[in-house]
């Protein structure tokens, strides 16, 4: 089977899946710490999402540590369509997520500062910004396993 750059059991796919817990972990904690975000539901929508995606690519690193350095690989043609579902699901709701919260943002900066203080509307827009790295990465990451199961 050829090797794929960027599907499950490879050192790219070990990055991929760091970078998306790393900014997953970022947007989730400058939007849930010291901020009200419970006040919108965009928010609370992508506070919800970047917490399924934390233990997913987490998961799926440590499939991808066991792989890479133990040369076992682990593609199996079952494991690979669940890996392939769980990135497309979770690609596209951190999409509609960033995109949500981006819309949020946009018009919270549009009205009066009473809505959104400058403390508060830096920290939404760096989680968003944050969520929107963490999607790219799934996205990527499901178009390279996409690519490996259709190739078989």
């Amino acid at each position: 089977m050829d090797e794929t750059q960027g599907s499950v059991g490879t050192t790219a796919s070990l990055s991929l899946r760091l970078g998306q817990a790393i900014f997953s972990s970022a947007a989730l904690l400058l939007m849930s710490v010291g901020v009200e975000f419970y006040s919108y539901t965009a928010f609370c929508f992508l506070v919800t999402i970047m917490g399924l995606v934390i233990p997913w690519s987490c998961t799926l690193a440590m499939f991808d540590i066991y792989s890479a350095f133990s040369g076992c690989s682990l593609r199996l043609p079952g494991l690979m369509v669940i890996v392939v579902i769980g990135d497309a699901v979770l690609s596209i709701l951190s999409l509609a997520a960033a995109s949500a919260s981006a819309g949020v943002i946009d018009v919270l900066l549009h009205f009066d500062r009473n809505y959104c203080p400058p403390k508060f509307c830096g920290r939404y827009q760096l989680s968003t910004a944050m969520a929107f790295l963490a999607w790219f990465l799934t996205a990527a990451s499901s178009l390279f396993n996409l690519w490996l199961v259709a190739s078989w």
